[in-house]
Protein backbone atom coordinates (compact mmCIF):
# COMPACT_ATOMS: atom_id res chain seq x y z
CA UNK A 1 0.00 0.00 0.00
CA UNK A 2 2.49 2.56 -0.78
CA UNK A 3 0.28 5.27 -2.50
CA UNK A 4 -1.34 5.69 0.81
CA UNK A 5 1.49 6.60 2.77
CA UNK A 6 1.73 10.46 3.30
CA UNK A 7 -0.69 12.75 4.57
CA UNK A 8 -4.24 11.37 4.00
CA UNK A 9 -6.49 13.63 2.25
CA UNK A 10 -10.60 14.30 3.17
CA UNK A 11 -12.65 14.33 0.18
CA UNK A 12 -16.30 14.51 2.39
CA UNK A 13 -18.55 16.94 2.04
CA UNK A 14 -17.58 17.86 5.53
CA UNK A 15 -15.91 18.36 7.92
CA UNK A 16 -14.38 19.58 5.08
CA UNK A 17 -10.19 20.05 5.31
CA UNK A 18 -8.84 22.18 8.14
CA UNK A 19 -5.81 24.77 7.64
CA UNK A 20 -2.89 24.17 9.22
CA UNK A 21 -3.22 28.04 10.69
CA UNK A 22 -6.43 27.60 12.21
CA UNK A 23 -5.40 24.10 14.21
CA UNK A 24 -2.53 25.55 14.87
CA UNK A 25 -4.83 28.87 16.78
CA UNK A 26 -7.04 26.34 18.51
CA UNK A 27 -3.44 24.91 20.09
CA UNK A 28 -2.83 26.38 23.22
CA UNK A 29 -3.76 25.94 26.63
CA UNK A 30 -7.03 27.58 28.67
CA UNK A 31 -7.41 31.29 29.42
CA UNK A 32 -9.91 33.01 31.75
CA UNK A 33 -13.05 32.76 30.31
CA UNK A 34 -14.74 36.11 32.81
CA UNK A 35 -12.61 38.73 31.85
CA UNK A 36 -9.95 39.63 29.40
CA UNK A 37 -9.24 39.53 25.23
CA UNK A 38 -11.23 36.22 25.13
CA UNK A 39 -14.31 38.85 25.40
CA UNK A 40 -13.32 40.90 23.14
CA UNK A 41 -12.14 38.54 20.31
CA UNK A 42 -16.23 36.60 20.85
CA UNK A 43 -17.17 40.59 19.80
CA UNK A 44 -15.32 40.26 16.65
CA UNK A 45 -15.98 36.94 16.14
CA UNK A 46 -19.91 38.37 16.37
CA UNK A 47 -19.27 40.89 14.06
CA UNK A 48 -17.79 38.94 11.49
CA UNK A 49 -19.92 36.04 11.13
CA UNK A 50 -22.22 38.90 10.37
CA UNK A 51 -20.48 39.95 7.37
CA UNK A 52 -19.94 36.28 6.21
CA UNK A 53 -23.87 35.74 6.29
CA UNK A 54 -23.93 39.00 4.60
CA UNK A 55 -26.47 41.73 6.48
CA UNK A 56 -27.49 39.71 9.35
CA UNK A 57 -29.47 41.55 12.55
CA UNK A 58 -27.99 39.07 15.01
CA UNK A 59 -25.83 36.35 15.21
CA UNK A 60 -25.93 33.38 17.61
CA UNK A 61 -23.15 30.81 18.89
CA UNK A 62 -24.41 27.14 19.97
CA UNK A 63 -21.86 24.55 21.04
CA UNK A 64 -23.51 21.67 18.87
CA UNK A 65 -23.33 20.37 15.32
CA UNK A 66 -25.88 21.70 12.60
CA UNK A 67 -28.53 19.22 13.91
CA UNK A 68 -28.32 21.94 17.09
CA UNK A 69 -28.32 24.45 15.04
CA UNK A 70 -31.65 23.37 13.19
CA UNK A 71 -32.93 22.83 16.85
CA UNK A 72 -32.18 26.42 17.89
CA UNK A 73 -34.22 27.74 14.82
CA UNK A 74 -36.79 25.56 15.83
CA UNK A 75 -37.45 26.56 18.78
CA UNK A 76 -36.93 29.88 18.70
CA UNK A 77 -39.68 30.68 15.90
CA UNK A 78 -42.30 28.07 15.96
CA UNK A 79 -44.62 27.43 19.37
CA UNK A 80 -45.88 24.02 19.19
CA UNK A 81 -48.86 23.16 17.14
CA UNK A 82 -47.43 26.11 14.50
CA UNK A 83 -47.25 24.66 11.25
CA UNK A 84 -43.94 25.08 8.78
CA UNK A 85 -43.54 24.27 5.37
CA UNK A 86 -40.32 22.25 4.54
CA UNK A 87 -39.01 22.49 0.89
CA UNK A 88 -37.98 19.13 0.39
CA UNK A 89 -34.81 18.43 -2.04
CA UNK A 90 -33.25 15.52 0.11
CA UNK A 91 -32.34 13.95 3.70
CA UNK A 92 -31.44 17.08 5.25
CA UNK A 93 -34.96 18.68 4.62
CA UNK A 94 -36.44 15.64 5.62
CA UNK A 95 -34.32 15.38 8.85
CA UNK A 96 -35.20 19.33 9.70
CA UNK A 97 -38.77 18.69 9.78
CA UNK A 98 -38.04 15.57 12.03
CA UNK A 99 -36.92 17.89 14.55
CA UNK A 100 -39.88 20.19 14.14
CA UNK A 101 -42.22 17.37 14.51
CA UNK A 102 -40.15 16.33 17.67
CA UNK A 103 -40.41 20.11 19.10
CA UNK A 104 -44.54 19.75 18.83
CA UNK A 105 -44.25 22.46 15.38
CA UNK A 106 -46.49 20.84 12.00
CA UNK A 107 -44.16 20.58 8.96
CA UNK A 108 -45.60 19.89 5.82
CA UNK A 109 -43.19 18.81 3.03
CA UNK A 110 -43.45 20.24 -0.36
CA UNK A 111 -41.17 17.64 -2.17
CA UNK A 112 -39.54 18.59 -5.68
CA UNK A 113 -39.45 16.55 -8.55
CA UNK A 114 -36.87 13.96 -8.04
CA UNK A 115 -33.47 14.50 -8.50
CA UNK A 116 -34.02 18.25 -9.45
CA UNK A 117 -34.18 21.49 -7.00
CA UNK A 118 -37.28 23.34 -5.46
CA UNK A 119 -39.94 24.68 -7.73
CA UNK A 120 -40.52 28.56 -6.84
CA UNK A 121 -44.43 28.28 -8.52
CA UNK A 122 -44.93 25.55 -6.41
CA UNK A 123 -43.95 27.29 -3.46
CA UNK A 124 -46.46 30.17 -4.26
CA UNK A 125 -49.14 28.19 -5.07
CA UNK A 126 -49.05 26.42 -1.75
CA UNK A 127 -48.88 30.35 0.24
CA UNK A 128 -51.73 31.70 -1.71
CA UNK A 129 -54.09 28.71 -0.43
CA UNK A 130 -52.86 29.56 2.90
CA UNK A 131 -55.22 32.43 3.23
CA UNK A 132 -55.64 32.17 7.17
CA UNK A 133 -51.62 32.56 7.07
CA UNK A 134 -51.37 29.19 9.14
CA UNK A 135 -47.97 28.20 7.95
CA UNK A 136 -45.39 30.39 10.13
CA UNK A 137 -42.36 29.52 8.19
CA UNK A 138 -40.84 28.32 5.07
CA UNK A 139 -37.47 25.60 5.43
CA UNK A 140 -35.24 25.01 3.34
CA UNK A 141 -31.76 23.81 2.77
CA UNK A 142 -29.58 26.25 0.16
CA UNK A 143 -27.74 22.88 -0.89
CA UNK A 144 -28.76 19.52 0.48
CA UNK A 145 -25.64 17.97 1.33
CA UNK A 146 -26.49 14.29 0.37
CA UNK A 147 -28.52 15.21 -2.86
CA UNK A 148 -26.11 18.02 -4.01
CA UNK A 149 -28.98 20.00 -4.97
CA UNK A 150 -28.89 23.51 -5.26
CA UNK A 151 -31.56 25.59 -4.96
CA UNK A 152 -32.77 29.05 -5.91
CA UNK A 153 -33.00 31.27 -2.32
CA UNK A 154 -33.82 35.09 -4.04
CA UNK A 155 -36.33 32.83 -6.32
CA UNK A 156 -38.56 31.27 -3.44
CA UNK A 157 -38.37 34.35 -1.40
CA UNK A 158 -39.72 35.86 -4.61
CA UNK A 159 -42.39 33.46 -4.78
CA UNK A 160 -43.03 34.10 -0.61
CA UNK A 161 -43.75 37.75 -1.75
CA UNK A 162 -45.63 37.40 -4.57
CA UNK A 163 -47.90 35.22 -2.56
CA UNK A 164 -48.15 38.23 0.02
CA UNK A 165 -47.36 35.85 2.54
CA UNK A 166 -45.72 36.54 6.08
CA UNK A 167 -44.21 33.07 6.56
CA UNK A 168 -40.33 33.85 8.24
CA UNK A 169 -37.99 32.46 5.45
CA UNK A 170 -35.47 29.82 7.45
CA UNK A 171 -32.69 28.75 4.55
CA UNK A 172 -30.10 25.75 6.24
CA UNK A 173 -26.71 26.88 4.71
CA UNK A 174 -24.19 24.36 6.19
CA UNK A 175 -22.87 23.46 2.74
CA UNK A 176 -23.36 26.17 1.47
CA UNK A 177 -22.35 29.34 3.46
CA UNK A 178 -18.62 30.06 2.64
CA UNK A 179 -18.95 28.18 -0.39
CA UNK A 180 -21.29 29.59 -2.66
CA UNK A 181 -23.26 33.18 -3.50
CA UNK A 182 -25.92 34.19 -0.31
CA UNK A 183 -26.81 37.90 0.78
CA UNK A 184 -28.88 37.18 3.72
CA UNK A 185 -30.42 40.74 4.23
CA UNK A 186 -30.61 41.57 0.55
CA UNK A 187 -32.37 38.18 -0.24
CA UNK A 188 -34.37 38.66 2.49
CA UNK A 189 -33.75 35.46 4.94
CA UNK A 190 -34.93 35.55 8.20
CA UNK A 191 -33.24 33.11 9.87
CA UNK A 192 -29.62 31.05 8.42
CA UNK A 193 -27.72 28.02 10.06
CA UNK A 194 -24.91 27.07 9.37
CA UNK A 195 -21.66 24.57 11.34
CA UNK A 196 -17.97 25.95 11.50
CA UNK A 197 -17.09 21.89 9.89
CA UNK A 198 -17.36 23.27 6.45
CA UNK A 199 -16.98 25.98 4.62
CA UNK A 200 -16.06 27.74 7.95
CA UNK A 201 -12.84 25.44 7.61
CA UNK A 202 -12.82 25.28 11.67
CA UNK A 203 -13.42 21.62 13.52
CA UNK A 204 -16.76 20.49 13.73
CA UNK A 205 -18.62 21.85 17.47
CA UNK A 206 -19.84 25.18 16.62
CA UNK A 207 -23.96 25.59 15.60
CA UNK A 208 -24.31 28.86 14.13
CA UNK A 209 -27.34 30.97 13.71
CA UNK A 210 -28.15 34.18 12.03
CA UNK A 211 -31.52 36.14 12.42
CA UNK A 212 -33.16 38.98 11.00
CA UNK A 213 -35.26 41.59 13.40
CA UNK A 214 -38.26 39.97 12.03
CA UNK A 215 -37.28 36.60 13.37
CA UNK A 216 -36.13 38.11 16.27
CA UNK A 217 -38.79 40.12 17.37
CA UNK A 218 -41.20 37.02 16.21
CA UNK A 219 -39.38 34.98 18.77
CA UNK A 220 -40.54 36.85 21.42
CA UNK A 221 -44.40 36.04 20.96
CA UNK A 222 -43.62 32.36 21.77
CA UNK A 223 -44.82 30.84 24.61
CA UNK A 224 -43.08 27.74 24.13
CA UNK A 225 -40.71 27.68 26.96
CA UNK A 226 -36.79 26.71 25.97
CA UNK A 227 -33.50 27.47 28.10
CA UNK A 228 -30.35 26.40 26.69
CA UNK A 229 -31.50 26.96 22.62
CA UNK A 230 -33.26 30.26 23.59
CA UNK A 231 -31.49 32.81 21.09
CA UNK A 232 -32.16 36.37 22.63
CA UNK A 233 -29.45 36.13 25.53
CA UNK A 234 -27.23 34.35 23.53
CA UNK A 235 -27.59 37.00 20.70
CA UNK A 236 -28.03 40.48 23.35
CA UNK A 237 -26.01 38.96 26.14
CA UNK A 238 -26.16 40.85 29.61
CA UNK A 239 -23.46 39.41 30.88
CA UNK A 240 -20.65 37.51 28.63
CA UNK A 241 -21.41 33.45 29.59
CA UNK A 242 -25.00 34.24 28.00
CA UNK A 243 -23.30 34.31 24.62
CA UNK A 244 -23.18 29.88 25.16
CA UNK A 245 -25.48 29.47 28.04
CA UNK A 246 -22.39 28.36 29.88
CA UNK A 247 -18.67 27.55 29.32
CA UNK A 248 -17.54 29.22 26.60
CA UNK A 249 -15.81 27.36 23.36
CA UNK A 250 -12.62 28.63 23.89
CA UNK A 251 -10.34 26.32 21.10
CA UNK A 252 -12.85 26.44 18.93
CA UNK A 253 -13.34 30.18 19.23
CA UNK A 254 -9.70 30.88 18.53
CA UNK A 255 -9.81 28.86 15.49
CA UNK A 256 -13.20 30.09 14.17
CA UNK A 257 -11.44 33.72 14.88
CA UNK A 258 -8.22 32.93 12.49
CA UNK A 259 -10.74 31.28 9.92
CA UNK A 260 -12.34 33.90 9.94
CA UNK A 261 -9.73 36.34 9.02
CA UNK A 262 -8.53 34.01 6.53
CA UNK A 263 -11.93 34.02 4.76
CA UNK A 264 -11.83 37.80 5.14
CA UNK A 265 -8.41 38.22 3.35
CA UNK A 266 -9.61 36.25 0.54
CA UNK A 267 -12.99 37.98 0.37
CA UNK A 268 -16.50 36.52 0.07
CA UNK A 269 -16.55 36.94 -4.00
CA UNK A 270 -13.48 35.41 -4.00
CA UNK A 271 -13.93 32.69 -2.24
CA UNK A 272 -17.39 31.96 -4.73
CA UNK A 273 -15.18 32.34 -7.25
CA UNK A 274 -12.68 29.29 -6.24
CA UNK A 275 -15.47 27.14 -5.51
CA UNK A 276 -17.22 27.82 -8.72
CA UNK A 277 -13.88 27.05 -10.56
CA UNK A 278 -12.96 23.90 -8.55
CA UNK A 279 -16.47 22.58 -9.04
CA UNK A 280 -16.50 23.21 -13.17
CA UNK A 281 -13.43 20.88 -12.47
CA UNK A 282 -15.09 18.13 -11.06
CA UNK A 283 -18.46 18.57 -13.03
CA UNK A 284 -16.51 18.39 -15.99
CA UNK A 285 -14.09 15.19 -14.83
CA UNK A 286 -17.79 13.32 -13.46
CA UNK A 287 -19.01 14.21 -16.85
CA UNK A 288 -16.24 12.43 -18.77
CA UNK A 289 -16.09 9.64 -17.19
CA UNK A 290 -19.62 8.76 -17.27
CA UNK A 291 -20.02 9.38 -21.25
CA UNK A 292 -18.51 5.41 -21.74
CA UNK A 293 -20.52 3.99 -18.33
CA UNK A 294 -22.83 3.62 -15.95
CA UNK A 295 -21.34 7.08 -13.95
CA UNK A 296 -24.25 10.02 -13.95
CA UNK A 297 -25.07 13.20 -12.26
CA UNK A 298 -27.41 12.69 -9.39
CA UNK A 299 -28.56 15.89 -9.68
CA UNK A 300 -31.04 15.98 -13.56
CA UNK A 301 -30.82 20.19 -13.21
CA UNK A 302 -27.57 21.62 -14.60
CA UNK A 303 -27.69 24.79 -12.99
CA UNK A 304 -28.54 23.41 -9.60
CA UNK A 305 -25.66 21.37 -9.27
CA UNK A 306 -23.63 22.88 -6.35
CA UNK A 307 -20.40 24.27 -6.06
CA UNK A 308 -19.70 22.50 -2.64
CA UNK A 309 -20.69 19.42 -3.13
CA UNK A 310 -21.18 16.58 -6.60
CA UNK A 311 -23.45 13.84 -5.52
CA UNK A 312 -22.88 10.66 -8.50
CA UNK A 313 -24.33 7.80 -9.23
CA UNK A 314 -22.49 4.94 -10.52
CA UNK A 315 -25.34 2.53 -11.97
CA UNK A 316 -23.78 -1.31 -11.79
CA UNK A 317 -20.63 -0.48 -10.75
CA UNK A 318 -19.83 -0.56 -7.36
CA UNK A 319 -19.97 2.60 -5.18
CA UNK A 320 -18.03 1.02 -1.93
CA UNK A 321 -15.69 -0.67 -4.03
CA UNK A 322 -14.65 2.86 -5.49
CA UNK A 323 -14.81 4.49 -2.10
CA UNK A 324 -12.55 1.63 -0.30
CA UNK A 325 -9.94 1.58 -2.87
CA UNK A 326 -9.41 5.42 -3.20
CA UNK A 327 -9.11 5.21 0.76
CA UNK A 328 -7.01 2.00 1.69
CA UNK A 329 -4.79 1.94 -1.59
CA UNK A 330 -4.48 5.94 -2.30
CA UNK A 331 -5.43 7.59 0.90
CA UNK A 332 -8.24 9.93 -0.54
CA UNK A 333 -11.61 9.07 1.56
CA UNK A 334 -15.23 9.52 -0.68
CA UNK A 335 -18.14 10.90 0.96
CA UNK A 336 -21.10 7.89 0.71
CA UNK A 337 -24.03 8.15 -0.69
CA UNK A 338 -25.85 9.70 2.11
CA UNK A 339 -30.04 8.91 2.34
CA UNK A 340 -29.59 6.88 -0.95
CA UNK A 341 -28.00 2.92 -1.57
CA UNK A 342 -24.48 3.35 -0.97
CA UNK A 343 -23.44 0.63 -3.71
CA UNK A 344 -24.58 2.82 -6.29
CA UNK A 345 -23.91 6.48 -5.30
CA UNK A 346 -20.49 8.50 -3.64
CA UNK A 347 -19.68 12.19 -3.11
CA UNK A 348 -17.15 14.12 -3.46
CA UNK A 349 -16.86 17.29 -0.99
CA UNK A 350 -15.39 20.76 -2.64
CA UNK A 351 -15.44 22.88 -0.06
CA UNK A 352 -14.11 24.89 1.95
CA UNK A 353 -9.96 25.11 2.28
CA UNK A 354 -9.62 23.51 -0.63
CA UNK A 355 -7.26 24.42 -4.38
CA UNK A 356 -6.43 23.05 -7.59
CA UNK A 357 -3.99 20.77 -6.68
CA UNK A 358 -6.32 19.28 -4.17
CA UNK A 359 -8.89 19.06 -6.25
CA UNK A 360 -6.63 17.60 -8.89
CA UNK A 361 -6.14 15.19 -6.77
CA UNK A 362 -8.59 13.72 -6.08
CA UNK A 363 -10.02 13.53 -9.20
CA UNK A 364 -6.73 11.91 -10.10
CA UNK A 365 -7.44 8.95 -6.86
CA UNK A 366 -11.38 8.74 -8.43
CA UNK A 367 -9.76 7.77 -11.90
CA UNK A 368 -6.87 5.91 -10.64
CA UNK A 369 -9.39 3.62 -8.57
CA UNK A 370 -11.74 3.08 -11.51
CA UNK A 371 -8.71 1.98 -13.36
CA UNK A 372 -7.97 -0.36 -10.54
CA UNK A 373 -11.44 -2.08 -10.12
CA UNK A 374 -12.11 -2.26 -13.81
CA UNK A 375 -14.82 -0.28 -13.96
CA UNK A 376 -16.86 0.93 -17.41
CA UNK A 377 -15.88 4.72 -17.64
CA UNK A 378 -14.00 7.52 -20.19
CA UNK A 379 -10.13 7.89 -19.45
CA UNK A 380 -9.20 11.14 -19.18
CA UNK A 381 -11.23 13.03 -16.78
CA UNK A 382 -8.46 14.59 -15.45
CA UNK A 383 -7.97 16.22 -18.28
CA UNK A 384 -11.56 17.60 -18.79
CA UNK A 385 -10.86 19.35 -15.46
CA UNK A 386 -8.02 20.97 -16.55
CA UNK A 387 -9.47 22.19 -19.75
CA UNK A 388 -12.76 23.15 -17.06
CA UNK A 389 -10.62 25.21 -14.68
CA UNK A 390 -8.27 26.54 -16.83
CA UNK A 391 -9.61 30.19 -17.19
CA UNK A 392 -9.87 29.97 -13.46
CA UNK A 393 -6.23 30.25 -13.16
CA UNK A 394 -5.22 34.50 -13.14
Amino acid sequence: MPLANGRPFLAIPGPSVFPDEVLQAMHRPGINIYEGPLIEMTHTIIADLKKVARGADYAMIYISNGHGGWEAAVSNTLDPGDKALVLDTGRFAVGWAEIASTLGAEPEMLSAAPRRPIDPQAVEDRLRADTSHEIKSVLVCQIDTATGILNDIPAIRAAMDAARHPALLQVDCMASLGCVPFEMKDWGVDVTIAGSQKGLMTPPGLGLVWASEKAWEHSKTLTRGRAHWDWLPRGAPEVYYQHFHGTAPVQHLFGLRKALDMMLAETMEAIWARHATLAKGVRAAVAHWGSAGPMEFNVLTPEARSDAVTTILTGEMNANTLRAIAEEKLGVTLGIGLGMDPETAFRIGHMGHVNAPMILGTLGAVELSLSHMGADYAPGGVEAAIVAMKDGVA
